[in-house]
């Protein structure tokens, strides 16, 4: 045999057994990246394991800011009246008729005790929605977990947020076109619902925007002030509008 072939013969073995160990390089490397995200996502792959964490986030609750125990003693020395299990499932009644509301165009899912800032805001929203000839559908709505977040003491007024953990199925649609969400997906939220209590009748009145809903018991129109007597629209006697009590004055989620 030639001393050329021996030659050729021996870079081809070099050559096979560099190849074999960089086969054998790659199957470790490949089982260890598939054992972490078996062990990690569990998966095999990688795109099954963005699959399977795109399913857990579908099922699997948010977290609350959950301040309660900290939070309750001081507002029932406070508030002695404060019922915390009735303030927290009118909280969750103001979320799903916000929510509602959007769903379908229709101010008048909030029926809780609201403030104007608040009816005003989900006026702009459904507005906003008309004006795009879109669609916002939150559908099989399902509340997990209701909490105080914050309680705080401002000049003429207190206020306690609500954060709830929040589940249904979202969809925005614009000409029939899918824009986000799936009919098929869950979608897991977290929104902050908040309640104000105003002391201070002169704080309000001087506020540009009092944050109290007053509107007319039979044709709903705004009352022009605290105080009105009669509705300037229908001339419906009114009752003196009570700003010492409870009202929800934003929803936001988180």
């Amino acid at each position: 045999m030639a001393a050329g072939q021996i030659g050729i013969i021996v870079i081809l073995v070099l050559a096979l057994a560099v190849m074999g160990g960089g086969y054998i390089a790659y199957i470790n490397i490949r089982d260890k990246i598939r054992l972490f995200t078996r062990m990690a996502f569990g998966s095999d792959t990688i795109k099954g394991s963005f699959e399977n964490m795109d399913r857990e986030a579908e099922i699997t609750p948010k977290s609350v800011s959950a301040a309660t125990k900290l939070y309750l003693p001081q507002i029932l020395r406070d508030f002695p009246e404060f019922h915390y299990d009735e303030m927290k499932n009118r909280a969750e009644n103001v979320l799903t008729g916000f929510l509602a509301g959007i769903d379908e165009k229709n101010p008048a899912r909030l029926t809780e005790g609201i403030t104007s800032e608040l009816r005003e805001k989900l006026n702009l929203r459904i507005s906003a929605l008309i004006n795009e000839d879109a669609e916002e559908h939150y559908r099989n709505i399902k509340i997990h977990r209701t909490e105080i977040k914050i309680y705080r003491k401002l000049k003429g007024r207190c206020s306690i947020i609500f954060q709830s953990s929040v589940q249904y199925h979202y969809l925005k649609k614009r000409d029939g076109n899918v824009l986000e969400g799936a009919e098929d997906r869950l979608k897991q939220s977290r929104y902050n619902v908040e309640m104000i209590y105003i002391q201070d009748r002169d704080l309000v009145e001087n506020q540009a925007d009092s944050g109290l809903a007053m509107n007319c018991p039979n044709c709903g129109a705004p009352l022009p002030k605290l105080g009105a007597k009669k509705c300037l629209y229908c001339d419906t006697p009114v009752e003196e509008f009570n700003i010492k009590i409870w009202h929800f004055s934003d929803v936001e989620e988180t």
